[in-house]
């Protein structure tokens, strides 16, 4: 049986948009969600009980419980069929939800919670599970909408991940998918920047098209009912995929793809989509993906 869904909660209203998302991945996997508060008081010298002058239910850890049970009331008023739990763990946010990552299919967190920095695109709690955790990393923001699901492919074998991810979500979602492979373009010298002849950008172009249907037509045998766009074309690929976001109802990527940097475990694509897209973003990585 595969892991449950993973959802992390503060109290914000973008947890709550992440909660009723999370619980219809639940949905869909047939799987448990485990709603988890990170709560990481107990690690400073600050009282958790209720004052002594102050109501009985006061206090932080009560205030972590009623967190964690507004989520999972949340979550069973959305999907009633979806078996739901809550979890108060002592901690910090990333490390909290990273560490849950181990043992399950998807973690969904929202992009911004509280106490986030107004200048800021995404949280750093959601930069840092996506580039860290075990398993699929779904970081709600944008809007909710329906569409297609996109996917970017750029060959690498975390993009093949991310391809098996976005037809198992198109077909969850009953959506149409939608890949995209953009293409660097580079002068006869091997330089980016120079513009090539207009038919030797026609002839790399349908290379990589009969490439990508190729690779796309060996995956979608197990979802026959999905239609698949292919587009393929030059330009910049995180560009490109943040504009496809205007209209989709999920991106997917994955966390590094060709060309990334050892170092790095969001590469620069995953990164412009998690911090520009206007819709929710999923983030595939090699060890637990798919």
């Amino acid at each position: 049986m595969s892991g449950p869904v993973i959802v992390g909660v503060d109290g914000s209203a973008s947890a709550l948009t992440a909660v009723r998302l999370a619980v219809r991945e639940a949905a869909y996997r047939h799987v448990p969600l485990r709603v988890v508060h990170a709560f990481i008081w107990p690690l400073m010298p600050v009282p958790l009980g209720p004052s002594p002058l102050g109501p009985p239910a006061g206090g932080l850890r009560h205030e972590a419980e009623r967190i964690v049970d507004a989520a999972v009331r949340e979550a069973t008023g959305e999907r009633p069929g979806v078996p739901v739990t809550g979890a108060v763990i002592t901690g910090a946010a990333s490390p909290v939800l990273i560490e849950e990552s181990r043992r399950a299919s998807m973690v969904v967190i929202g992009d911004r919670g509280l106490g986030g920095f107004t200048g800021l695109l995404v949280g750093s709690v959601a930069v840092q599970v996506a580039a860290h955790a075990h398993c699929p990393v779904l970081v709600v923001r944008g809007a909710q909408r329906h569409g297609p699901v996109v996917v970017g492919v750029d060959g690498s074998p975390v993009s093949d991940l991310a391809v098996d991810f976005a037809l198992a979500e198109a077909a969850f979602r009953g959506a149409d998918l939608r890949t995209i492979h953009i293409w660097t373009r580079t002068g006869s010298d091997g330089l980016r920047g120079r513009q090539p002849a207009v038919d030797h950008v026609d002839d790399e172009t349908s290379a990589r098209a009969r490439v990508l249907a190729e690779a796309i037509a060996g995956r979608r045998e197990r979802y026959p009912e999905v239609k698949v766009d292919l587009q393929v074309r030059p330009g910049h690929p995180g560009q490109a995929l943040v504009r496809a976001s205007g209209e989709a109802q999920l991106v997917v990527v994955g966390a590094r793809g060709r060309g990334g940097l050892a170092g790095l475990l969001l590469g620069s694509v995953s990164q412009a989509v998690l911090h520009h897209a206007d819709c929710p973003v999923a983030i595939v990585r090699a060890h637990r993906a798919g």
